[in-house]
């Protein structure tokens, strides 16, 4: 049985409790909507550099907006 590694996100979660709209974290944390929206949804990942400005954005730990969950595959 084969193990799959899958990088996961609260930022929907973080930005909500702080009431920011997509819009106005993306300009916090020089970057776009679009983008917030990619992260949000598990489209995009973004990179060390990116995470960390959200996180600074959303006054959070890295380890507070950011996680790895261990998916077990069957192969099929």
């Amino acid at each position: 049985m084969a193990r799959k590694v899958v990088f996961c996100n609260k930022i929907r979660e973080l930005r909500t409790q702080k009431g920011l709209s997509q819009t106005e974290l993306a300009k916090m944390s020089g970057t776009t909507q679009n983008t917030i929206s990619s992260l949000e949804t598990g489209q995009f990942s973004p990179t060390a550099y990116l995470s960390g400005l959200i996180c600074m954005a959303l006054e959070c730990k890295w380890e507070d907006c950011f996680y790895y969950i261990l998916e077990e595959n069957d192969g099929k």
